[in-house]
């Protein structure tokens, strides 16, 4: 029996091309190929079939009986991976998604996971909200929110692990890092980031006061740029200007852990879609599953 799976559309293609253009040679410069691959894949078609498709002589190229059939058949196989290709890359999902985001991670790369998630799934439509992961989480737990990337201190254990990050001090290439006051930009409460620094401070008995308080990214970067003081950031999401801080005698910070956070036990289709989305995207950039993490 002929295993019809085995039938390569690329095989096929290549086939249609051959019979079409009357050759070989004709053939690999309409499809870009080489002629003796051209007559590779010819000979691998026939191979599966287990039938002569072409009649060769020194001068002529001519379908067999087989041959004749197969043009009909590598048709319809051809255009039905059309059909199922076209059908399967177009999202069936409907339906309202309201998505909470860490303003850090909307600065980062979620802009282009929701760009994509959009193109695939433009049956949702997508609410966003930004902000800092504490409010975005009483929101999500009061039911104003679906689903929250977000933020929580190690230990905790709301939302699923998607990966931890290093907490580091930073600010402009070349700045020098002043004795105490600490001149310190931030979060208003109740930030996380906000918190640990603060805690650390306190811990290491440093006096420290603030001189910006923002509830966005933007803003705590302009600040840091222009010297006002010292930034709390997670390290693989630094705002483009700022880098680590070489500055030992800070306090450390210790990590921080990036999580999404389901308001529903169950999560609907649109949710795990963009879910799946977020997790991917995690994945290929920081080379860690929520597992990897765990076991450090």
């Amino acid at each position: 029996m002929i295993n019809w799976a085995v039938f390569d559309p690329e095989l096929l293609r290549t086939f249609l091309a051959v019979e079409r253009a009357g050759g070989f040679t004709a053939a690999g410069k309409v499809l870009g190929l080489r002629q003796s691959t051209v007559s590779g894949h010819i000979a691998r078609l026939e191979k599966a079939t287990g039938r002569a498709l072409l009649r060769r002589d020194t001068r002529n190229l001519a379908l067999t009986a087989d041959g004749a059939a197969m043009v009909g058949f590598a048709r319809a196989i051809l255009e039905a991976n059309a059909r199922a290709e076209q059908f399967f890359s177009h999202s069936t999902l409907t339906g309202v998604l309201r998505f909470g985001a860490s303003d850090d991670l909307v600065a980062s790369d979620l802009p282009e996971v929701l760009l994509e998630f959009r193109r695939t799934h433009p049956g949702i439509d997508l609410e966003l909200t930004v902000g800092l992961s504490e409010t975005l989480k009483t929101r999500m737990e009061s039911g104003e929110l679906d689903l929250v990337f977000g933020k929580r201190l190690p230990g905790e254990q709301h939302g699923e692990l998607i990966w931890r990050d290093r907490l580091v001090w930073a600010g402009p290439p070349g700045t020098a890092v002043t004795d105490d006051p600490i001149p310190f930009v931030t979060y208003p409460p109740p930030s996380l980031t906000r918190r640990i620094a603060l805690q650390a401070l306190d811990r290491a008995g440093r006096v420290w006061r603030t001189t910006c308080i923002s509830d966005s990214q933007l803003g705590l970067r302009a600040a840091a740029l222009a010297g006002l003081g010292y930034v709390v950031h997670a390290a693989s999401l630094l705002p483009d200007g700022l880098v680590e801080l070489d500055a030992p005698h800070l306090p450390a910070l210790g990590d921080l852990e990036f999580v999404l956070m389901h308001r529903r036990t169950h999560p609907t289709a649109p949710e795990q879609a963009l879910h799946d989305a977020i997790t991917a995207n995690a994945h290929r950039l920081h080379g860690l599953r929520p597992s990897d993490t765990d076991a450090r």
